[in-house]
């Protein structure tokens, strides 16, 4: 049965709808606002909100006082709110938001800010619903190609593709270079509370629903998320039955930002202020103060408030998703229910483990610079946790493809060996295709539109693990030309161990020298690549990286020097042939490297340690 706003709150919605978009007939009609200036303390009224279910209810307000510039340009208005549950709970997260109505109704503020933790009285601060209602009003600016060109990209050169207006949320490094963490703290400096929570007034931080995560999963999104304003909770944020929940959006009602959804559901839980036509502003403080932004939105049911002496919150899920949002500012969030935000699906099977809970994992992610890498590395993090939640030793090795519109499919390989238990969170976020997909969405050139990425998780529940114990010379002295035999002594984690004898050419270039030689694995080896000019570069870089996993690399340096320029590398050139590469009247030109000998060797199992050896080159005697 569909659930119907009670009729006070249903007259009170229309009149404001009616009384904002029709300018008033006379100068002394009532403004269906209050402005800050006719707000007197003791003034009594009411707010919005749902405590259950999806119909809001009333809850009383008396003013307390006014914060004159409690933050630049903005007023902020104390209140009292008394009522049964909130004299319980206090000050709640999930209600900022709560549309807050004096004089007889007419609209003042948000729900917003509250004391410190462990507060003893039901007090807020609200947001004067003046700021809120610019926010509402602003336009998308032209260009921000995610809300403005939901559809494919155009087969346009990158010059005439649109370029995205949104710079806080990208990642601040060289094309090529993505590091999550890295990003993370960039975030935070960048659009973090910067408040002690400890003292004063804050902004009532915003729950992170979440479900289908672990524990070590929602270790990663707290220190992902939590810099940001969020606050990661395992408690609720997917899909509930859509049967008699609301069509569309109303003042009061709660409001979901869906970060992800399907088997693994993050869901930023506030309530809805004030509806104009298909827009609606919210929070009545940021989100994560990101700007303009496309995140997709859906309608709340809340279930729940949980009472807490440190600060209560609303558990809620999903129950219709509509919209997106299109700003996050400062005094408010703006959602639009017409607008799509872009979404791609994440799709991991499990291979490996008997009877798991689930073998198959299908999320949906959010198509954003900063977001995705973070929500994709906690999904692969939450589906490990889930299926292979034992303490046992484990090797596991991840195949991912992950495909670019326009762009076509990488493929990468990761492997990590895990002992006594599960990986660590923090490995998914330095998994290969997860610096792919930051590389890509952050790119300089163009934008980016990701269709999708399939995983392969494979485990074994052993040290599938070599150690280099030390490496052997058979031959100390060579000739030049001429190849040095070694062997490597490789210990695994039971049973004898396994010894490998190699070769590796000394080239002339390297004669009368002793030479330093060095075994990695194959994985530590970063291969010389040259700088990326457009994406296409980037995309044809990201597979080659790193060496093959299951390798060791023989590698010494030698006496020439490489250049990369406009995409090519030249690994080995004398020093006459770099003399007339450079230009002569131009800065810009080729960049040199130390060059190397490298001899891969393939080997049956990871190999974990590096070690060093000499050798001797004879000269060419003629």
């Amino acid at each position: 049965m569909r659930h119907l706003l009670p009729f006070w709150a249903i007259g009170a919605g229309l009149v404001l709808g009616l009384a904002s978009s029709i300018p008033l007939a006379h100068g002394d009609a009532r403004s269906p606002t209050i402005a800050v200036s006719e707000i007197k303390e003791g003034m009594k009224g009411y707010g919005l909100t749902v405590f259950k279910g999806t119909t809001p209810e009333r809850f009383d307000v008396e003013v307390i006082g006014i914060l004159h510039n409690f933050r630049a340009g903005q007023d902020l208005v104390l209140v009292k709110t008394p009522n049964a549950r909130l004299d319980v709970t206090k000050n709640v997260k999930g209600m900022s938001g709560s549309p807050i109505y004096l004089d007889g109704g007419r609209l003042a503020g948000a729900y917003s800010y509250s004391l410190s933790s462990f507060g003893s009285e039901p007090v807020a601060g609200f947001t004067p619903i003046a700021l809120m209602l610019s926010e509402m009003r602003r336009a998308i600016p032209p260009g921000f190609w995610p809300l403005e060109n939901s559809a494919p990209l155009p087969a346009a050169a990158p010059a005439q593709l649109p370029k995205r207006a949104d710079t806080t949320n990208l990642y601040d490094g060289v094309p090529g270079s993505y590091d999550l963490m890295t990003h993370a703290a960039q975030m935070a400096e960048r659009v973090g509370a910067k408040t002690d929570p400890s003292r004063g007034l804050v902004p009532v931080a915003t729950p992170l629903l979440m479900s289908g995560m672990g524990d070590r999963a929602t270790e990663l999104a707290r220190k992902l998320f939590g810099p940001l304003g969020l606050e990661p909770l395992q408690a609720g944020g997917g899909q509930g039955p859509t049967e008699g929940a609301p069509e569309h959006y109303v003042d009061g009602g709660a409001l979901g930002v869906q970060l992800t959804r399907g088997d693994v559901s993050m869901m930023g839980l506030g309530t809805v202020t004030h509806v104009e036509g298909t827009r609606l502003c919210a929070f009545g403080h940021p989100m994560m103060n990101g700007g303009d932004s496309a995140l997709p939105t859906t309608i709340g049911r809340v279930l729940w408030i949980y009472a807490s002496d440190q600060h209560s919150f609303k558990v809620g899920e999903s129950v219709r998703p509509l919209g997106a949002l299109i700003q996050d500012r400062q005094s408010a969030i703006v959602a639009d229910e017409k607008k799509v935000a872009p979404t791609f699906p994440v799709h991991i099977e499990v291979r490996g483990v008997e009877n798991p809970p689930k073998k198959n994992w299908d999320i949906e992610v959010t198509d954003e610079r900063f977001m995705s890498p973070s929500l994709a590395a906690s999904a692969f993090g939450s589906a490990v946790e889930a299926t292979i939640s034992e303490h046992r030793d484990m090797t596991w090795q991840m195949h991912s493809k992950l495909s670019i519109r326009g762009h076509g499919t990488m493929e990468f390989d990761d492997f990590g060996v895990a002992i006594g238990g599960l990986p660590e969170a923090g490995e998914w976020s330095s998994a290969r295709v997860i610096r792919a997909l930051g590389d890509v969405l952050n790119n300089p050139w163009e934008p980016t539109r990701i269709d999708k990425i399939d995983a392969v998780l494979s485990v074994q529940y052993t040290r599938d693990l070599w150690r280099l114990r030390g490496v052997e010379l058979l031959d100390e002295v060579v000739d030049a030309g001429e190849k040095a035999r070694m062997i490597l002594h490789l210990r695994p984690f039971a049973g004898p161990e396994v010894v490998k004898t190699v070769e590796v050419r000394m080239p002339l270039e390297v004669a009368g020298k002793d030479v330093e030689v060095e075994i990695v694995p194959g994985y530590e080896v970063s291969p010389e690549l040259a700088a990326p000019e457009n994406l296409t570069d980037l995309i044809a870089n990201e597979p080659r990286q790193s060496g093959a996993p299951r390798s060791m690399v023989i590698q010494f340096r030698v006496p020439s020097q490489g250049v990369t320029y406009r995409g090519h590398v030249a690994p080995r050139l004398p020093d006459f042939a770099l003399d007339a590469l450079r230009p002569a009247h131009a800065s810009v030109g080729p960049e040199a490297f130390l060059s190397y000998s490298r001899t891969v060797i393939p080997v049956d199992r990871y190999v974990e340690g590096r070690d060093k050896v000499k050798i001797k080159v004879r000269p060419v005697v003629r």
